[in-house]
């Protein structure tokens, strides 16, 4: 920004000491010599380095209101900054980061072993600390054009993920596990297709019907803490369960009329990470399950999901029954198997 301070010679102009404290007196008022700018401005076009812009960013992602992140995701950004990208690239001018930076640390990546999905997932975050920067008017000072052939970013492909499915063997086995509760929460995953942090955020007064054929999603549970966002916006859904698995569910809440279907002596919400680690993954081992992806007994959330598409590819009375299902899904918000023959063979 430029301003006129005085004419050169005749009416308004002033001597040299007069031109200086003037000048001085439109700087201090613009604010353009105080810290804050600098940082802001001066110092984000002179050699901002990608730490200190990735830092920024990740509290503006944490408190933004336009299209807030979930917890989940926020710490995955966390992990792939503070692990691999701050590392590698932390002390680099922000100005510098471009497609051959970005191919090299892609390159470090893949060679400790890091699968092309979770490249896919780390990858953005660079982009998006690049694009952060931005002037007064809000445009980009480092616009990039990024290109994934010359990074050489590994493709993704589906058939190889680690996507393993139970099958009715395995959910057998899961409802019939020793311990009352986690076996209740076994059972409604894998009849409902619900995620684990989904069913734990079930309260009995909110989101069950009376007659207990019913289940309404509308928040879940990630590290004993409640959200009331899901991981997708079709996520928001009711289901509607089979009469054996409503008369399972009721003898399980027996007089409770309130509170989290599945709670602690307090009750407190239970962690999805402690009924997957300290449990499924304990049942499958009993259960001598092998992960075909893996060659571990280790599978998670969307086996449960896997396994009720599976279920509704097989005996539901069409396919659209499928994709009604699933919470991504835009064509429907609930799902029932009220009517359908049996339960994928699996027994309680």
């Amino acid at each position: 920004m430029r301003q006129r301070i005085c004419p050169i010679s005749g009416p308004g102009s002033l001597s040299k000491s007069g031109r200086e404290r003037l000048a001085r007196e439109i700087i201090s008022e613009s604010g353009a010599d105080t810290v804050e700018y600098f940082n802001q401005v001066v110092k984000q076009k002179a050699g901002v380095t990608f730490y200190e812009q990735a830092k920024w960013w990740l509290n503006h992602v944490r408190s933004r209101k336009r299209k807030p992140i979930a917890t989940s995701t926020l710490e995955l950004w966390e992990g792939c900054l503070k692990n691999w990208l701050n590392p590698n690239i932390g002390d680099s001018p922000l100005s510098e980061i471009n497609n051959a930076v970005l191919k090299s640390v892609v390159a470090k990546m893949s060679e400790q072993g890091l699968s092309p999905k979770t490249l896919d997932n780390y990858v953005p975050v660079v982009k998006m600390v690049v694009a952060s920067a931005v002037d007064e008017q809000g445009e980009e000072i480092y616009p990039r054009k990024w290109n994934h052939e010359f990074i050489d970013l590994p493709v993704v492909e589906k058939d190889k993920q680690n996507t393993p499915s139970f099958s009715a063997e395995a959910m057998t086995g899961l409802a019939r596990w020793k311990k009352k509760r986690e076996r209740m929460v076994f059972v409604l995953c894998g009849a409902g297709g619900f995620r684990v942090g989904e069913t734990l955020g079930i309260e009995i007064d909110k989101h069950i019907s009376p007659d207990f054929l019913t289940i309404f999603i509308k928040q879940k549970v990630h590290q004993g803490r409640v959200e009331q966002r899901l991981k997708t916006t079709n996520g928001l859904r009711q289901v509607d369960l089979h009469p054996t698995i409503a008369t399972l569910l009721k003898e399980f809440v027996g007089d409770r009329e309130s509170g989290f279907l599945f709670c602690t002596r307090k009750g407190k919400p239970l962690s999805p990470s402690n009924i997957i680690r300290r449990h499924l993954h304990r049942a499958l081992k009993e259960l001598n399950y092998v992960n075909p992806f893996t060659g571990t007994h280790k599978a998670g959330n969307h086996a449960f999901r896997r396994f009720r598409n599976t279920y509704l590819r097989n005996y539901a009375e069409c396919r659209r029954m499928e994709i009604r299902f699933s919470s991504r899904a835009r064509l429907s918000s609930s799902t029932s198997t009220r009517g359908s023959p049996r339960m994928a063979n699996w027994r309680f």
